[in-house]
């Protein structure tokens, strides 16, 4: 899967983002609408790690769906 796929079907795969990040909001995941941006900049406000680590992070997630 790829990001633009992951923003075309976001509604479905967000359960799974929310599975991941258990401490992200829905109104988090709202927000990040399958955006890879966005995601890495709430990983690193959420989880206080660098932009490195959460680009790792949210490219191995779309790797494994």
């Amino acid at each position: 899967m790829n990001w633009d796929q992951v923003q075309g079907s976001w509604n479905q795969v967000k359960g799974k983002a929310k599975q991941m990040w258990g401490d992200m909001t829905d109104d988090e995941l709202d927000t990040i609408a399958g955006k890879r941006d966005e995601l890495v900049g709430r990983l690193q406000v959420k989880y206080g790690i660098n932009k490195e680590k959460a680009q790792e992070q949210a490219d191995s997630w779309i790797k494994n769906l």
